[in-house]
């Protein structure tokens, strides 16, 4: 009989995978990195690759979103990225450990861009 995993656990290692980088990350950024362009920054998702070679991790500026704010706290999160990958290694246990990819979450600035198309729809009949 064949060993091997059942039909759920291939597609779940990447959501633990995925879990661990974020916890990871999330300690790391919050104890060890002093990169003043990252500011206060909230790892919002992660997704991880089906063959584990990859996390894109999403974050979310907070405070003042001020020109190039987000920019640069991207750079900053990319040049640590090495340095997080080396934590993230010591924390997995497979052979494999994911590339760091930085992304903008643009979930929160998509929701207020609605509310605010809502918002204007529900001021129109009164016109």
């Amino acid at each position: 009989m064949a060993r091997g995993r059942g039909a759920g656990g291939s597609r779940r290692r990447p959501e633990q995978v995925a879990e661990l980088v974020r916890q990871v990350v999330a300690e790391a950024l919050t104890r060890e990195v002093r990169d003043p362009r990252i500011g206060l920054v909230t790892l919002t998702r992660v997704l991880v690759s089906g063959d584990l070679s990859h996390a894109r991790i999403f974050v979310a500026l907070h405070g003042e979103a001020a020109d190039g704010a987000e920019q640069r706290a991207l750079e900053g999160l990319r040049s640590a990225a090495g340095f997080l990958r080396s934590k993230v290694a010591k924390a997995l246990v497979t052979r494999i450990t994911p590339e760091l990819h930085f992304e903008p979450d643009r979930g929160a600035q998509h929701a207020a861009r609605i509310n605010a198309m809502l918002a204007e729809l529900r001021r129109e009949p009164e016109e």
